[in-house]
Parts: structure tokens; C-alpha cells; sequence
């Protein structure tokens, strides 16, 4: 199954606030241990949401609104596709992360749709 893992947005990604060497460092070898498994199918790092717009759709119209945007903690900093077998094999990779931010953070994971489950 794949499943994409969501790094939430932090006040200080928000800031363009980048990890330390050490955490860079730690996250490489998590990804390759993740390549090495067989399980990542890509992955990066977003700009903080100032960098970002949004499209808003009802009916016809379409609003623009440029960023930053605000609710820090639902917003995504980051993310990775995973091959795995199951969300269990997602959940016991995701608590072998390396924390992604410099202080409390989160990652949502959550399954893509499949053929079938349109069958």
C-alpha cells in the first residue's frame, strides 16, 4: 500500500527557520535507511506557506490568496510517499524518524485510494 507521510508545519518552518547540521545529518540516514528498505518513493521539504498561494473553488469563481497562512499545526512542512505492506509498517518507520522539527512536531500518515477500493 502507499501512503503519504505528512511532516506538519511548526511556528519555526513557518519562519523559514531550517534544522541543524545534526538533523540534516540524522534525517539523511533515515532516508536511507527508508531507500535501502525499499519503502520511500520520493519525498521533500516545502518553503514555508509565505512562499505558498492558495485557489479557492466555488462554482465558476476562483479566489487567490497569497500566504502565509495561518493554523501552523495543519499546515504540511514537509512529506513522503512509502511503499509498504501495511499501517503498521508505516507507523514503525514513522517512529523510527528522527524528530523532523527543532521542538514538539507531528506526522500524519495517511493511505492513498487504490484501484480497488473503487471495485
Amino acid at each position: 500500500m502507499r501512503v503519504m507521510v505528512l511532516v506538519k508545519a511548526t511556528k519555526e518552518s513557518e519562519a523559514g527557520i531550517l534544522p541543524t547540521e545534526q538533523a540534516f545529518a540524522e534525517m539523511d540516514r533515515f532516508n536511507d535507511e527508508l531507500a535501502k528498505a525499499g519503502v520511500i518513493v520520493s519525498g521533500d521539504g516545502l518553503k514555508p506557506t509565505s512562499h505558498g498561494v492558495r485557489v479557492a473553488f466555488d462554482g465558476e469563481e476562483r479566489t487567490v490568496t497569497c500566504g502565509p497562512f495561518e493554523a501552523v499545526g495543519e499546515l504540511v512542512a514537509g512529506y513522503w510517499i512509502w511503499e509498504v505492506a501495511d499501517m503498521d509498517e508505516a507507523v514503525a518507520w514513522a517512529k523510527k524518524c528522527p524528530n523532523p522539527m527543532p521542538g514538539p512536531s507531528e506526522i500524519e500518515i495517511r493511505p492513498f485510494y487504490e484501484p480497488s477500493d473503487f471495485a
